[in-house]
């Protein structure tokens, strides 16, 4: 990374629920790519009806749904991001070749008249593959959106439907095991300095992910100068402010947060970094690089301290761990159950957990548990609540 080079902005939406309707007209933002001219006052099913079943070759018509959906996020009043677009246009183009390739259709059927025999012979291939449970998650979350655009809602059913066990397919959203660099008793402080001496940026991003918790590209993304905001431009309520300056984060999915620099580690670490960029604008990365690069250079620089899995059992990721654990505790009063912690009153808990979500950029509360582990609080003496199921104590328990 250079401290001579111009910066480069970054534009970030905030998500609304919505129900995406068969009828969108796939164009809900003005950041959205215009679309043909003679499509102009059309609907999606006035565009299909010109390419009719049978006589349009089927990639043709995919092609057409992808133009008129890919930008739409499938249950968000959004746009997605480039790299969902071109991951779920690559993915949908590839799964159609491979329906004939792969699984042995001697056509590909058009997109209109997929079915679910085509559905479970392609998890099957997936399966033979040895493909992770969650890539195949994720391959039905776009053929989810697939038959959303087409109208026809649930049609992708649960993978269990498809033949996959639960075991196989379910994603466990509760951390068993604490990633947080102290954890694996590396000294973080000393690692952050040798790191910050041998390039301040990648340095100046450790600390601002030290600090509060930042993702990765968080950090590389964040600009010192200009994410520094007075608390009146934050639009909180004033009840819950509790420092002068917050540092405005657009986070993942578009949301943004501000995090108060209410310590003296986050304004030494926001210090640092307005010393590291060159201008006003700046942010932590490199300009002359695309982002990918950018974080490329981000990952080089902690293989070469040993901040990965195989070396040390850690990653930059587990550096966010260890400051979300550490919000729990100063919150809760104990170490949260990924550390073995004292259970605590529900409400406490739920206040805690709801401001680690919060200080993490996540919309839910039940996100925290990723970091923490699962709920375990006191409910009534002799009983113990494990992520909402109550527990008689063991015999010969006081």
């Amino acid at each position: 990374m250079s401290d001579s080079s111009p910066p480069r902005s970054t534009t970030l939406r905030s998500p609304r629920r919505r129900v995406q309707e068969a009828s969108s007209p796939g164009r809900s933002s003005q950041h959205q790519p215009a679309r043909r001219q003679s499509w102009a006052g059309k609907s999606p099913q006035d565009i299909l009806a010109h390419y009719p079943t049978g006589k349009t070759p089927p990639l043709k018509v995919l092609e057409v749904l992808i133009e008129l959906f890919n930008t739409l996020h499938t249950s968000m009043a959004k746009t997605v991001s480039h790299k969902t677009r071109q991951e779920r246009a690559q993915f949908l183009r590839r799964f159609f070749r491979d329906l004939k390739t792969k699984a042995g259709f001697k056509t590909v059927p058009d997109p209109r008249n997929l079915g679910q025999k085509h559905i479970r012979a392609m998890v099957q291939v997936w399966q033979q593959e040895h493909l992770a449970p969650a890539t195949i998650q994720t391959y039905l979350s776009f053929l989810r959106g697939l038959a959303m655009w087409m109208g026809k809602h649930g049609f992708v059913r649960s993978p269990d439907h498809y033949g996959l066990s639960v075991d196989e397919y379910q994603r466990h959203e509760y951390a068993s095991r604490d990633k947080g660099w102290s954890a694996q008793g590396v000294d973080i402080d000393t690692v952050i300095a040798q790191v910050c001496e041998h390039d301040r940026f990648v340095g100046a991003s450790l600390r601002l992910i030290r600090a509060m918790g930042l993702r990765r590209k968080e950090s590389v993304l964040f600009r010192p100068f200009e994410s520094i905001v007075p608390f009146e431009s934050t639009g909180l309520p004033p009840v819950d402010k509790s420092a002068d300056r917050y540092a405005r984060i657009k986070g993942k999915g578009g949301r943004v947060r501000h995090i108060p620099l209410d310590s003296p580690e986050r304004l030494a670490a926001v210090a640092f970094a307005q010393g590291v960029v060159s201008s006003q604008d700046a942010h932590m990365g490199n300009p002359a690089h695309d982002l990918r690069k950018n974080l490329r250079h981000f990952d080089y620089v902690l293989t070469k301290f040993g901040i990965t899995v195989r070396e040390r059992g850690v990653t930059a990721h587990g550096l966010r761990h260890e400051v979300l654990i550490s919000h729990y505790e100063a919150l809760a009063g104990t170490a949260p159950p990924v550390r073995g912690g004292q259970m605590v009153p529900p409400e406490l808990d739920r206040q805690a957990r709801q401001s680690v979500s919060r200080l993490a950029g996540h919309a839910r509360i039940r996100a925290s548990g990723a970091y923490l582990g699962a709920v375990r609080v006191q409910r009534h003496p002799g009983s113990l609540d494990v992520d909402g199921k109550t527990e008689a104590p063991p015999e010969g328990s006081s």
